[in-house]
């Protein structure tokens, strides 16, 4: 088992960052054939989703977000609510396989983080391979 983390900077609300290919490269460099990878994002309003890296897709995931969860109703917590409340919807990680030294995407499945929170951020992902070599 090996565990690697990574920091990278968000945007602001909603930002997408695109893992994929870090995951894959962190994936390769710990010689683990067969197993499994474990992605995690220690953060209270961050997510990690599967789905298509497509422009259009994305604003459809801002939208659906902001139709679920409103930005600006009233809530008791100041500020940021709806980032919390946000990603409560959709979990913190993800546990791919790893196959023959690569991590098994679907065919249009990229991995990628959304920012809910209101200010860009520093982010830590913690990634973690485990399996046999």
């Amino acid at each position: 088992m090996i565990n690697k983390s990574f920091s990278f900077s968000t945007k602001g609300e909603i930002d997408f960052v695109d893992l994929t290919d870090h995951v894959q490269e962190v994936v390769s460099e710990s010689a683990i054939k067969n197993g499994m990878v474990h992605v995690f994002a220690p953060h209270a309003t961050g997510i990690l989703i599967l789905t298509e890296n497509d422009y259009a897709l994305l604003n459809d995931i801002k939208a659906l977000l902001e139709e679920i969860i409103p930005k600006r109703i009233a809530y008791q917590h100041p500020s940021n609510a709806h980032s919390h409340l946000r990603s409560m919807l959709l979990p913190p990680d993800k546990t791919l396989p790893v196959i023959d030294g690569r991590v098994e995407f679907g065919t249009w499945q990229s991995l990628l983080f959304v920012e809910t929170d209101v200010y860009p951020r520093q982010r830590t992902l913690i990634i973690q391979v485990i399996g046999e070599q």
